[in-house]
C-alpha cells in the first residue's frame, strides 16, 4: 500500500531522515518508535505533503506522491492526526467532524450528509455525548479524541497516528486501544507513532524504530523491545512483558 524508498530530508546542514526504506501493506497496524528527534513526526510530514523530500521516493497504491500537497494525499486515502492538536475552538465537536466529512476522499456531499459521516467517528471516538460542546471546552484527552475522529472523517485507506495517545490518563488510553482494534478489525490500515509502549505492544504488529533519521531496527513488536540497541537507544531498561 505504502512505499517508501530511499528517503532523506536535510533541514540546512541538518539531515533529519537518513536513507529511510519501509513498506507498509494493506491490513497491518505499524508501530514507529524511538526517542525525541529521531524522525518520526518528520516522515509522517514528508508522506503527507507537509514536507517535501530532499531524496527519495513516496508511492501510496502504486502511485508516486511525493511532490503532491497535502490535501490531493489525504483525497486519495491518507488521513492523519497531528500530536499538537488544533480543533476549531469556536465550532461544536460535531461540526469540527463533519468538515472532514466534506473534505474527505473527494467525493462531493451534502452538509447534511457530512453530518450523517460524521456520526460513526464521533461515536468511535467516544464523543457522541459531547458532540454540541463547543471544541474548545474540551479536556486535552477529548481534543485528542476529537483528533481521531476528524482523522477517520475523511474515510482514509491508511490512517496515520502522531501521538495520539500523548497526555491521555490510563483509562483513556485503554478506550482508544479498543477503538483502535475495532478499527483495524474492520479493515483500516494503520500507522501509529507512539511513545505509549503498553500501547504499542497490544496494538501494533511489527514496529519501525528510528534513531537519528536512520532506521534501527525493523520487525515483530516483541523482537524490537528486547533488541539490545533499542533497549540502549529508546527505551532504557528491558520491558517485563510477563
Amino acid at each position: 500500500m505504502l512505499q517508501i524508498e530511499n528517503l532523506q530530508k536535510t533541514f540546512g546542514g541538518l539531515r533529519a531522515i537518513a536513507d529511510v526504506s519501509a513498506a507498509i501493506a494493506q491490513g497491518e497496524f505499524v508501530g514507529i518508535i524511538g526517542p525525541n528527534g529521531a524522525g518520526k513526526t518528520t516522515l509522517l510530514n514528508l508522506v503527507t505533503g507537509y514536507l517535501q523530500p530532499t531524496e527519495g521516493s513516496i508511492s501510496f497504491e502504486g502511485h508516486r506522491i511525493h511532490g503532491f500537497p497535502p490535501y490531493k494525499i489525504c483525497r486519495l486515502g491518507v488521513g492523519r492526526t497531528f500530536q499538537v492538536v488544533r480543533p476549531f475552538a469556536e465550532m461544536t465537536v460535531e461540526d469540527n467532524v463533519v468538515i472532514g466529512a466534506l473534505f474527505g476522499d473527494g467525493r462531493r456531499v451534502s452538509v447534511s450528509q457530512a453530518r450523517g459521516l460524521a456520526r460513526e467517528p464521533l461515536e468511535l471516538a467516544g464523543l457522541w455525548d459531547k458532540r454540541r460542546l463547543l471544541a474548545g471546552a474540551l479536556t486535552i484527552g477529548d481534543k485528542k479524541k476529537l483528533e481521531l475522529a476528524r482523522a477517520l472523517a475523511v474515510r482514509p485507506k491508511l490512517l496515520l497516528l502522531d501521538e495520539v495517545m500523548g497526555g491521555l490518563v490510563h483509562e483513556d488510553v485503554q478506550e482508544l486501544v479498543t477503538v483502535l482494534q475495532r478499527i483495524h478489525a474492520a479493515g483500516l490500515t494503520v500507522v501509529m507513532i507512539e511513545h505509549v509502549i503498553e500501547a504499542i505492544l497490544e496494538l501494533t504488529q511489527r514496529v519501525i524504530v528510528l534513531n537519528f533519521g536512520k532506521v534501527l531496527f525493523e520487525g515483530t513488536t516483541r523482537a524490537a523491545v528486547e533488541h539490545p540497541a533499542v533497549i540502549e537507544s529508546y527505551l532504557g531498561r528491558p520491558l517485563d512483558l510477563n
